[in-house]
């Protein structure tokens, strides 16, 4: 029987240097990191004060992975701040413009639409009121 040829040194701790590294990517995209909150409320869920949004401004609550923006009239809008590329919560707010550390989307919070690719969809909007002095989110009807 022929002698096989045995790894070389240099093949077997690149093989193990490169194995954990190549499954961070991975982790990184799935839309359970999360931490276990839902994409969107699945019911209407109280966020704050109507008063933490003001006129031609946007607020993240990252507990619920909501998005909430108001028009220069006043009117309410939100959207999940899950990223529609890979499923990563969108964690940063900047102005009106929203960014996904994953691999770089950008939305805008106002509209919902996509600024920066890889994301080609657009974020989910969420139905949104004010009651009694809240900002209140949910799906939509």
């Amino acid at each position: 029987m022929p002698a096989r040829p045995s790894a070389s040194r240099r093949a077997v701790l690149r093989g193990a240097a490169l194995a954990p590294v190549a499954g961070l990517g991975l982790a990184a995209c799935s839309p359970e990191d999360s931490g276990g909150a839902p994409a969107a409320p699945t019911a209407p869920v109280e966020l704050g004060a109507d008063s933490e949004v003001v006129k031609g401004a946007a607020r993240l609550y990252r507990d619920h992975n909501v998005v909430v923006s108001r028009d220069d009239q006043g009117a309410l809008k939100a959207y999940s701040s899950i990223c529609t590329h890979a499923g990563c919560p969108i964690t940063k707010l900047t102005g009106t413009r929203l960014t996904c550390f994953c691999h770089g989307s950008e939305f805008d919070a106002a509209t919902g639409e996509v600024l920066q690719p890889p994301a080609t969809v657009p974020l989910t909007e969420l139905a949104v009121h004010s009651e009694d002095g809240r900002i209140v989110a949910g799906p939509r009807d």
